[in-house]
């Protein structure tokens, strides 16, 4: 017989780790709703509505609001002594974040094909992909990726300072292809 989730007593009223997001929601709309003095303006002359600080304002207060009220919420519900292990979660999944940071970084240093190459192949081996056949369509994609971005839609990406060692033609080449 199925339990009805809504029913049932195991079911948490909040998501783990709700509190620890609450907190970081106020505490960021907080901040930037002190800098909306020195970042938007009241010019003088214009209309109430019309003003460049007022729609931000609003939108910032409204923000701060309801994450007081979120805030709140989550502080006066009950907790689990586990929360804790969904933030590490969170923090966990920053390191694909970290992954791209590094590849924009390193473009402009060996190039946009071998760039995505190694990234393609570290980013494959370390979401657990050891099978030849898969590493080998990494391997594919990447190539198709670089010639889509580079050739089809020439999207102007810096030429590498890797590809001044190489001779002029293959370095120009390098530079409009790779």
């Amino acid at each position: 017989m199925p339990v009805d989730p809504l029913k049932s007593r195991s079911v948490r009223s909040r998501s783990r780790g709700d509190i620890y997001f609450a907190a970081f929601f106020l505490t960021v709309t907080v901040l930037l709703l002190s800098q909306i003095g020195t970042e938007t303006s009241w010019v003088k002359g214009t209309k109430f509505f019309s003003q460049p600080r007022f729609w931000p304002a609003v939108s910032l207060i409204g923000m701060t609001a309801f994450a007081l009220i979120y805030f709140l919420g989550s502080f006066f519900s009950s907790r689990d002594k586990e929360d804790h292990k969904e933030v590490i979660i969170w923090v966990k999944s920053l390191e694909y974040a970290l992954w791209f940071m590094v590849y924009v970084l390193i473009v402009p240093i060996i190039g946009y094909f071998f760039c995505t190459l190694i990234f393609v192949y570290a980013l494959s081996w370390r979401a657990g992909y050891r099978e030849k056949s898969i590493l080998i369509m990494a391997g594919v994609i990447s190539v198709v990726i670089v010639f889509v971005f580079k050739g089809f839609l020439s999207v102007k990406i810096p030429g590498a300072q890797l590809y001044e060692i190489f001779p002029d033609s293959i370095r120009n080449f390098m530079i409009l292809y790779m």
